[in-house]
């Protein structure tokens, strides 16, 4: 058994680990190492465990180095999953060993490992955040018999306004980031900057879609970011503005998307993460999907608490209220430099 570090020439074994392993998302790709360089900054440390040449484990991390958060390891930033993978008991512990030894070498402050998977690893644990996976039927008329009729008329409520959705790709693009950059600026987070989603686009151009509702009048009210992997589509990022409210154009955005995954052949639908007891918690839990904690687990100096960085911590209160106050045109051009530094 030896650990090593990911190169150029091992990408390709990496990547056929990860399409074979029943555990792997999307995020766990070696391409994730040129997106958060290209559009983040952020170095990465891609580890693998081998036994007699053959990929056993793999754990994706990011450095990730950053005013807010510190000198830490991030598997991964940005995204909801991305810990590690493995076959057997002796490549996680190599690998959590290696981790380990690294953190106090290159003196990280912790080393954090997001995963749906519990009582994975004898480490410090989070257990706030939480989605939901729905199981797709064959079609979308099944789909919409599953859904109570309240859930069925707040479908319908958004159409008779004559709004309308699209799915696309790049074309939409804009359009997403319209939505997207003022829903952000009200929940007073500074939002990630256009070109990383640019990249997301054209590095999976078959796995990355955006699908927008529309007002009458052609202009974007709600959009949401999709990405799928094997039989799974997680919609990661999804926003609408707030002056729509009362036409409730997210209802709509959310049918046409799983309406889009039944279509594409997908067999399972990801809500994406969100605060258990949340206001997006409740929204999620009305389309019947099946509750699953996320687990993100800590390797931590001796005695140290579990870093709090995150949008319920009350430190952050203030400067959220003030970001919320801010022109939108200011958000937007200073948000992007901050949100590389959120992990």
């Amino acid at each position: 058994m030896t650990i090593k570090v990911l190169t150029e020439a091992d990408r390709p074994a990496w990547d056929a680990y990860i399409d074979r392993h029943p555990e792997s998302r999307l995020y766990h790709k070696a391409v994730w190492i040129d997106i958060f360089s290209e559009t983040a900054g952020k170095p990465p440390l891609y580890l693998f465990a081998e036994q007699n040449g053959s990929i056993t484990g793999v754990a994706p991390l990011i450095r990730f180095k950053s005013p807010v958060t510190g000198n830490v390891l991030i598997s991964l930033p940005f995204v909801n999953y991305g810990g590690l993978l493995y076959d057997d008991a002796v490549s996680k512990n190599a690998l959590l060993e290696k981790i380990a030894a690294i953190r106090q070498e290159e003196d990280f402050g912790s080393v954090e490992l997001r995963t749906a998977q519990a009582n994975a690893f004898a480490l410090p644990v989070k257990q706030n955040k939480v989605t939901f996976i729905l199981d797709l039927p064959e079609s979308a008329e099944a789909l919409n018999k599953q859904f109570k009729a309240k859930l069925r008329s707040q479908i319908r409520r958004p159409v008779k306004e004559g709004m309308y959705a699209k799915t696309g790709g790049a074309e939409l693009l804009d359009d997403f980031y319209y939505v997207f950059c003022r829903n952000m600026r009200d929940l007073g987070t500074p939002v990630t900057g256009k070109p990383f989603f640019a990249k997301l686009l054209s590095v999976f151009p078959n796995e990355a879609r955006i699908v927008t509702v529309y007002t009458k009048d052609k202009l974007p009210a709600a959009s949401a970011f999709l990405l799928g992997f094997k039989e799974m589509l997680e919609i990661p990022w999804a926003s609408s503005l707030r002056r729509y409210n009362r036409f409730s154009p997210n209802m709509l955005l959310y049918w046409e998307v799983l309406s889009f995954a039944i279509k594409a052949g997908y067999k399972k639908f990801d809500f994406g993460r969100g605060t258990k007891d949340g206001g997006t918690h409740r929204f999620k839990k009305q389309w019947g999907g099946s509750e699953q904690t996320l687990y993100w687990y800590y390797v931590l100096p001796q005695g140290e608490e579990l870093p709090q960085v995150n949008k319920e911590n009350p430190k952050y209160a203030l400067a959220i209220k003030m970001w919320q106050k801010l022109p939108l045109a200011l958000a937007n051009l200073i948000g992007p430099k901050i949100a590389k530094h959120l992990p």
